[in-house]
């Protein structure tokens, strides 16, 4: 069915989009971030070039994130990135239109799958189908989701965490949540400014996580400098700040984390939770490169927790090779 077009595997994420071309592999990784004109509404950057631009634009230029908590938060503004997206993978003047698998959180209600479905057409997709995100992650992965037996994935985004129980070409068990990276970051920001009275950016907040964040004991524990402007005096200042209070800060929303998935390890039949306890949970997505939550998540569980080989195009990655696969797809989408 699906011929000599260009088909497309997206992974249309909060944080970040990355496409997925047949024959080609990945051929675009970009911020999932648009920079509009206040003036025109004109679409002035897309992707990194927008990122850039989040927090330094002129009063005339908003840049904005589309997706909030792995859903679309703004229709039109998504339409318009897709599209760009599609013209920078396929080129402006395409004979055929491609086919497009985008996918979504688990747990997103028919009225948001069939948003995205909308969004990729009004883009200039010839077809368009959904696919769980764990699903996708779990064959990005390499899972061998087609046998009878229990597989665990845990998909840590940047809007939603999913986690689901697959055999046999299917979710037996999905549980999902609106805590991803960007909860992480948000966590951060906060603490920054009620500990040290200290303005950050977002980008900053992303940068303590990855430099000195953590959801297990770090041996030898960093620390980072760190610049914002002083809430009181409004000029620059650089505090210093430690890996131990990052992680305390970081507590929550890892914590809501590893609950539910426990929760879902709950829920599995016995059958295929003894098939998880061999094989292990796998993790992937942004938030998988967390350090230490693997341990604290093999610790909390008494299951083994493996970190995908490369956890944050595993969505991706699903999605191409699902496009070979045509009935997973038809399993899993809207009409």
């Amino acid at each position: 069915m699906f011929g000599m077009t260009a088909d497309l595997g997206i992974d249309l994420g909060t944080a970040n989009i990355i496409v997925f071309r047949k024959g080609k592999g990945i051929v675009l990784r970009e911020p999932s971030v648009v920079a509009i004109s206040t003036t025109n509404n004109k679409i002035r950057a897309v992707g990194e070039e927008a990122r850039l631009m989040l927090g330094r634009t002129p009063g005339n230029i908003v840049a904005v994130r589309p997706l909030s908590d792995g859903v679309i938060a703004d229709y039109t503004t998504t339409e318009k990135m897709l599209e760009y997206i599609l013209a920078k993978v396929c080129g402006r003047r395409r004979v055929f239109k491609p086919r497009v698998l985008v996918s979504v959180p688990s747990g997103v209600t028919n009225v948001e799958k069939r948003a995205v479905i909308q969004a990729a057409r009004a883009a200039g997709a010839s077809e368009a189908f959904t696919i769980e995100e764990p699903m996708a992650a779990a064959i990005g992965a390499g899972l061998p989701i087609a046998m009878p037996g229990g597989n665990m994935v845990v998909d840590i985004g940047g809007g939603t965490t999913g986690i689901a129980v697959i055999s046999l070409e299917g979710i037996v068990v999905s549980n999902s949540l609106r805590v991803g990276g960007n909860k992480i970051d948000e966590v951060i920001t906060r603490h920054i400014k009620n500990s040290y009275n200290l303005m950050i950016g977002d980008r900053t907040a992303e940068e303590i996580k990855m430099k000195v964040g953590s959801a297990f004991p770090l041996e030898p524990e960093v620390r980072m400098e760190v610049r914002g402007r002083d809430l009181v005096a409004g000029l620059p200042k650089t505090v210093e700040v430690t890996s131990e209070e990052i992680r305390s800060a970081m507590a929550e929303p890892v914590t809501l984390i590893v609950e539910r998935v426990k929760a879902t390890l709950e829920q599995t039949p016995p059958e295929l939770a003894s098939d998880i306890i061999e094989r292990g949970v796998m993790l992937t997505g942004g938030g998988a490169l967390v350090r230490g939550l693997d341990r604290l998540l093999s610790l909390e569980t008494n299951i083994p927790v493996h970190v995908a080989d490369d956890p944050l195009t595993c969505v991706a990655l699903g999605t191409g090779r699902a496009l070979e696969e045509m009935r997973v797809i038809r399993d899993s989408e809207v009409a």
